[in-house]
């Protein structure tokens, strides 16, 4: 049997019909005429082959196909009506879901350090699974298998929805003890060894070329453009390492402001401005098609918007 030739509403009239076990108070049920419940029982018994509801001295008795379909019926009717019922509103105080998110050591050192906080308070039973740029692919995404990516985006599929959390501007983080840090110009940086840092964009990191200048980044772009190139003797996509490594090796770290601030209370640490001038950078949160209309998918990037909008003040 083609199912596409089945009409569904049959279905509905089998369910009622073998509920009430009556055809008159089945159409009724319906609201439909007694003839066209009649015609509807017809139809069914020619569906299955067989009388489905038979005249006793009880009434009509379902016959033993139809005590075998009515519990299955039941079912199917019931997870349709449920599919096709208008979502319910999301609630996170009560909600246990666990949201993925493909996230940088920047965002999560930053955003998401605040957003935990939040959410401790707003939905405390929620779980965030927080996953590295290099464990997801954009497929992955695309698919909905992680809620969303959140991160600097050089390009994104056609397909994601995105949004820009915030704009970051740069700085250098340098040891306190650093000598050049009173006067911190081009040559005082291009004189000093440096840690590069960055993870944009998604999958496994193939390895750094340290003469490749121009797959460096952002910082290096803008040297390029001066002529100019720095000594980098570190390459790491952890924020932390390198601010760390700033701190104790006499190495200067170029990074997002918000990244280098996390520091900016540590004596050992002096935090100056770059001689130069680099392009803000955007930090974005993008997602799939498939998730975008979720209640709490929608309720989670909001609170992530507002977090995002009182950090960048």
């Amino acid at each position: 049997m083609n199912i596409a030739k089945v009409d569904l509403n049959l279905l509905v009239y089998l369910d009622v019909l073998l509920r009430e076990g009556s055809v008159t108070k089945a159409a009724n049920q319906l609201s439909i005429t007694q003839p066209a419940m009649s015609n509807g029982l017809k139809r069914l018994r020619d569906l299955f082959k067989d009388p489905l509801l038979v005249r006793t001295s009880d009434g009509m008795t379902p016959t033993q196909r139809a005590t075998e379909l009515q519990p299955i019926i039941r079912d199917v009717l019931t997870r349709l009506e449920t599919s096709i019922q208008p979502e319910t509103e999301f609630d996170p105080l009560t909600s246990d879901r666990t949201f993925r998110i493909m996230t940088s050591d920047y965002a999560e050192s930053t955003l998401l350090l605040e957003l935990v906080g939040r959410l401790s308070e707003l939905a405390p039973n929620i779980t965030l699974d927080l996953i590295t740029p290099s464990d997801v692919t954009f497929y992955d995404v695309e698919q909905g298998k992680v809620d969303m990516a959140i991160n600097r985006f050089e390009e994104l599929p056609l397909s994601f929805h995105q949004k820009v959390i915030w704009y970051d501007s740069f700085a250098c983080v340098i040891s306190s003890k650093n000598p050049q840090k009173n006067q911190f110009d081009l040559n005082a940086y291009l004189s000093g060894q440096h840690i590069w840092v960055s993870k944009t964009g998604f999958g496994v990191g193939v390895g750094i070329d340290p003469n490749e200048v121009q797959k460096l980044g952002w910082v290096d772009a803008e040297l390029t453009k001066l002529g100019k190139q720095r000594d980098i003797r570190v390459f790491t996509r952890h924020y932390h390492a390198a601010l760390q490594m700033a701190k104790t090796q006499n190495l200067i770290a170029t990074l997002p402001s918000r990244a280098a601030k996390i520091f900016a209370d540590d004596p050992a640490i002096t935090i100056v401005e770059p001689p130069f001038d680099i392009p803000p950078i955007a930090l974005k949160m993008a997602w799939s098609a498939l998730l975008h209309h979720d209640a709490g998918h929608i309720w989670l990037r909001r609170l992530i918007a507002d977090v995002g909008a009182e950090i960048a003040q």
